[in-house]
């Protein structure tokens, strides 16, 4: 089994949240418990999950708790990296450089991301940016 070391867009997140009947939800779901799949984390990339959450949490339909118990989980169970080298600017949007910073640093080989333009130059660093959906084929769960 080849293990997927990944980093996720804040934009996984958040359709996860939105919806249970799409490849997010199931990925967010098996986070922490597949063996083959392991998340990557900063404190910044935390901090944004957490303040788009929260902005976010009454269209979502969730309370501003709930997203603190889905990223508490997300520390929890995801391996945190401290930013050493800040490799910007690579990519058009700073946000997108912090998923990419994440994924340098823990020598992630995918970001998962519905936003894959987003991402051009993240090949630089030997980086791909893949769907939600793609990754579950990767790792045998589509169902």
């Amino acid at each position: 089994m080849i293990v997927q070391d990944v980093v996720l867009d804040t934009n996984v997140l958040i359709a996860a949240l939105r919806s249970r009947a799409g490849a997010s939800f199931r990925l967010l779901s098996l986070v922490g418990t597949h063996p083959a799949l392991r998340v990557h984390l900063s404190v910044p990339l935390v901090l944004e999950y957490e303040e788009v959450g929260k902005r976010q949490a009454g269209e979502l339909g969730l309370d501003p708790q709930d997203i603190d118990d889905v990223i508490d989980y997300l520390c929890q169970v995801g391996i945190a990296h401290e930013i050493y080298f800040l490799w910007r600017p690579v990519l058009r949007d700073p946000k997108d450089d912090m998923v990419l910073e994440v994924a340098v640093a823990g020598e992630c080989r995918t970001i998962v991301s519905y936003n894959k333009r987003d991402f051009k130059g993240a090949s630089k660093f030997g980086i791909k940016v893949i769907t939600a959906r793609e990754l579950l084929e990767r790792i045998g769960e589509l169902k």
